[in-house]
């Protein structure tokens, strides 16, 4: 890992989108054409919020291990509470990840409609604030994730607000994440080589190294870096598919650290961006081509499409 070199992703202002939104689509959608991924700086999200945030997951995730393990709900597939150590495992891979986290969702009103394919959150009784400060960040990060699929839309030559309907009351997971400690003969990585599942991907807390992606020019694994309080933001599989591989979902992971940095524990807070669970996944007719035909002549319901998925890495079973 030491030697990995650093993946030249650009780091865009979503300042600029109000300034110049043609551009920043432009620059956005060509960062995803050729990485899968951006960097996006000027987000929106408040400081003093990811500042107690990350107070209030380090807080979570100190408490004991049964404590925790109250949390956890069998047969729901890690959607919400607590998801324990060595439970994910990457497609394929040959070991479990070495992580734990814990999911938020969207705060449904009763009598929902989408009640049913969305669950109810579970909230801690401790660490105090939890419930307030995961609302306000879940929309943050939802209004963050808007925008940039305000100006992917640009990019695809779609309206503007194409996207709008689609996410609204969408299915989106903010997940926190903790990498324990580990010992120099663990097996495993704490995250194997993997794709998102979902439209877009926010993450914030890369800037602790270990996030790598899998260049596809040179097929090797590249770093990615952000500056101090920047987001990565990566395409993820519903993006690619319903963009015919236009903008593509790119293999990552996150190795072990240095010997140096194995007694610390590593966070970070991806928001996986979801649309709604009965959104057809369509291939868009602009991304069809003689040389890029459909790769996908059959839709999909995005809850379809994750059910699917959620089976391969082990969250669900048949």
């Amino acid at each position: 890992m030491l030697d990995t070199p650093l993946a030249k992703v650009p780091t865009l202002s979503l300042a600029d989108q109000t300034r110049d939104p043609d551009q920043f689509a432009a620059d956005l959608g060509g960062s995803f054409r050729r990485f899968g991924f951006a960097i996006v700086a000027d987000h929106g999200i408040p400081q003093d919020l990811i500042a107690r945030a990350w107070s209030e997951t380090e807080a979570l995730f100190a408490l004991r291990d049964d404590e925790k393990r109250g949390y956890f709900i069998d047969g729901q597939g890690g959607a919400r509470g607590y998801t324990p150590f060595k439970t994910e495992i990457a497609k394929d891979a040959k070991h479990v990840d070495l992580k734990e986290f814990w999911h938020v969702g969207r705060e449904l009103p009763p009598g929902h409609h989408y009640e049913s394919e969305m669950p109810a959150n579970v909230w801690p009784t401790r660490p105090a604030g939890f419930k307030e400060t995961f609302l306000k960040l879940f929309q943050a990060f939802d209004t963050a994730g808007d925008k940039l699929l305000s100006a992917i839309a640009r990019h695809l030559d779609l309206t503007p607000d194409w996207f709008d309907p689609a996410v609204k009351d969408g299915n989106s997971v903010l997940r926190l994440l903790h990498y324990p400690p580990i010992p120099a003969d663990a097996q495993g990585v704490r995250a194997g080589a993997h794709e998102d599942i979902n439209l877009i991907t926010l993450l914030l807390g890369a800037e602790e190294a270990g996030l790598e992606l899998l260049d596809r020019d040179s097929g090797n694994w590249l770093a990615i870096k952000p500056p101090e309080g920047a987001m990565v933001v990566n395409v993820g599989d519903m993006l690619q598919r319903l963009t015919n591989h236009v903008l593509p979902s790119t293999t990552h992971r996150v190795v072990n650290p240095p010997p140096e940095r194995r007694g610390h524990s590593r966070y970070s807070m991806p928001f996986f961006l979801h649309p709604a669970p009965d959104f057809l996944i369509k291939t868009l007719p602009q991304t069809i081509t003689t040389e890029n035909p459909d790769r996908y002549p059959a839709p999909i319901t995005a809850n379809g499409y994750l059910r699917e998925r959620l089976v391969e890495i082990g969250l669900i079973q048949k």
